[in-house]
């Protein structure tokens, strides 16, 4: 049986939460976004020319298969208070721009804009274009201004969207000693000096 841990945002931590969104051919969290172009026009949902994806960016309670360098297999979560707050902090931190192709090359040209919890499952926006998602879903909307992804988007080689950014580990926070804790605040402090 493999170890499932709930990674939290670390409020003593500036660092914690998401720097960026990932285009990717496969989500962590198998949920493909949707191209809003031609069928939907159709529809009258959006016109052609926005050129916007929109798609879950996390999901509440979903498991996520994960192996780490020591080729230990695991599964991760974020709660739906984690998943609240790290899409504020997404914002609040001006991060809406910050974008990269497959987590490695970084994009310009892609900014979200639009960003919303899913509070109900059918009356949410995310049903009207054909998602069944959860309840606290953290749903965005990003506007291609990239011929390379807009091209990559019709060829199906991008389906949905990948978080990038730090956590912290539940059980491991619960088990810090004071030392630890004190360690850990001596870093932020000093990452935070280097940074000014």
């Amino acid at each position: 049986m493999y170890k499932i841990i709930e990674l939290i945002i670390d409020e003593k931590d500036s660092m914690s939460g998401i720097d960026a969104v990932s285009v990717v051919e496969s989500p962590a969290i198998e949920e493909n976004f949707i191209h809003l172009s031609k069928h939907e026009v159709e529809l009258k949902e959006v016109d052609q020319e926005k050129r916007i994806l929109m798609g879950a960016a996390l999901v509440p309670n979903k498991q996520i298969y994960r192996r780490n360098a020591k080729n230990e297999e695991y599964y991760i979560y974020f709660s739906e208070d984690t998943v609240r707050k790290a899409s504020e902090l997404f914002l609040m931190n001006s991060n809406q721009n910050n974008a990269t192709y497959e987590h490695d090359k970084k994009l310009e040209g892609m900014s979200v804009v639009e960003s919303w919890i899913i509070e109900d499952e059918k009356q949410d926006k995310s049903a009207k274009y054909g998602f069944s998602l959860p309840k606290g879903t953290w749903m965005i909307s990003m506007k291609v201004n990239n011929d390379e992804v807009g091209k990559d988007v019709k060829e199906g080689k991008v389906k949905g969207f990948s978080i990038e950014g730090y956590f912290a580990d539940k059980l491991e926070m619960s088990q810090m000693t004071e030392e630890d804790l004190l360690i850990e605040k001596i870093k932020q402090i000093i990452i935070e000096n280097e940074n000014n």
